[in-house]
């Protein structure tokens, strides 16, 4: 099966090669410099609704301020954007980069900083004077040996669980789960009722699920533990934790092809539960031309994912300036714009995340978003693992086969061993 596997992702990295990037309307392949026109080639995965409309917002404001430039959107879709990085290694290594490309702040961004694919913006930090409205344990993410690698334009929160108020009531499921133990009881109910108790997307969307479990079963402290040297994957509450996901996982519905028709299950009355980044507000809450035009509190809700209550699970979007840029001015007036208080106030909303900056028009973000800007602001944190914020994308796709071998075979002992394995390797 392993083997299958690592074909599986070899043809995968070869389709990619054959992939044209996006443009505003999809459709024919395009050349980032062709017509004569000066473009600035932005990569990358935001080409779902609510995130395609957020970097819409803040491609109006690039080019309302940059009349000499035209935005390329090389956008890739799919997989959390696991098949972007993949597409992008190729470019990296092949010595065509892009003008900029996203990528996550944390271990996933440092792989790129310490392999030499990145330009420090020291200099555009100092000119915005950004070291005094972004927080100091961002630029900490983004920066080795006091050079400073990326922009980051949002603050995402990973561990929400969305659900159906209506589903709920049906299974008589009165009160909102907040441990592990009273989300499986409720989904027991939920499933008595004939409708999908958790909803759930493609591999990685079960990695997204194995680390809100993690950290509602071991704890804050001891999910933070994980990502330091001499951490214990082989212990009895690690055992505990991932025989929790077992349970939990074993109510899900067949795998959706990503999260958001996993999520529309929600929204349409079909599933009662899914645990998804706040990503998912903008689809469920934006208007039909963007999202799903859903009503909060009536047709969705939402709430920390058991046993996570105080503990924002964060990760970061940044744009990048590579080393080679082919447009490196036009580069810089992106990153000048996702920077922006302007160009994040546009973006975020739309998105479903809160703003990297601490200067925010706070009156921008109501519902789900004032609540995550709250909590961003008093509770604990703890690191997204398949977002990139404690692993590197070694370390990520090493727990992603884990997580995809035990999808089919349910071994927990067989798990608990993989992702012994992977720390063991991982450098940490």
């Amino acid at each position: 099966m392993r083997r299958r596997w690592m074909a599986a992702v070899a043809v995968t990295v070869a389709g990619l090669l054959t992939l044209t990037a996006c443009g505003d309307g999809g459709g024919a392949a395009q050349t980032p410099q062709a017509g004569g026109e000066k473009k600035v080639e932005v990569f990358s995965w935001w080409t779902g609704p609510g995130e395609a409309d957020g970097l819409k917002a803040m491609k109006e404001i690039f080019e309302k301020q940059n009349p000499g430039l035209t935005f390329f959107d090389a956008a890739v879709a799919g997989g959390s954007g696991d098949k972007a990085r993949a597409l992008l290694a190729t470019k990296l290594q092949a010595d065509t980069p892009p003008d900029t490309f996203q990528g996550h702040a944390g271990a996933e961004l440092q792989g790129y900083i310490k392999a030499g694919d990145l330009e420090p913006v020291n200099s555009l930090y100092d000119e915005l004077k950004l070291k005094e409205v972004f927080p100091e344990q961002l630029v900490d993410q983004i920066s080795v040996q006091g050079q400073i690698y990326s922009v980051p334009v949002n603050i995402h929160r990973s561990n929400v669980m969305w659900f159906n108020p209506a589903v709920l009531k049906e299974a008589g499921v009165t009160e909102v789960p907040k441990t592990i133990e009273e989300f499986v009881a409720a989904l027991e109910k939920v499933k008595k009722t004939g409708k999908i108790p958790l909803s759930i997307g493609s591999e990685w969307t079960m990695v997204h699920l194995l680390e809100s479990v993690l950290l509602g079963s071991l704890g804050t402290e001891a999910y933070n533990q994980l990502w330091t040297a001499g951490s214990d994957w082989s212990g009895p509450a690690m055992t505990k934790a991932l025989n929790d996901f077992k349970t939990v996982l074993s109510y899900a519905g067949d795998p959706a092809d990503d999260w958001q028709p996993a999520a529309k299950q929600v929204a349409d009355g079909e599933a009662a539960f899914t645990i998804m980044g706040d990503w998912a507000y903008g689809y469920f809450h934006n208007p039909p031309d963007g999202g799903l035009g859903k009503k909060s509190k009536t047709d969705f809700d939402w709430a920390p994912s058991p046993g996570t209550g105080g503990t924002f699970m964060w990760l970061s979007d940044s744009f990048t300036l590579p080393k080679g840029a082919p447009n490196r001015a036009g580069a810089l007036a992106w990153l000048k714009v996702a920077a922006s208080k302007e160009g994040q106030d546009a973006f975020n909303p739309k998105k479903g995340s809160i703003p990297a900056r601490k200067d925010a028009d706070t009156s921008l973000y109501t519902d789900y978003l004032a609540d995550a800007l709250k909590d961003w602001g008093s509770d604990k944190l703890a690191g997204s693992i398949q977002h990139g914020v404690t692993v590197n994308d070694a370390w990520r796709v090493s727990i992603n086969e884990a997580v995809g071998l035990f999808h089919a075979d349910k071994d927990v002992a067989a798990l608990q061993a993989a992702l012994a394995e992977a720390a063991k390797n991982s450098g940490q």
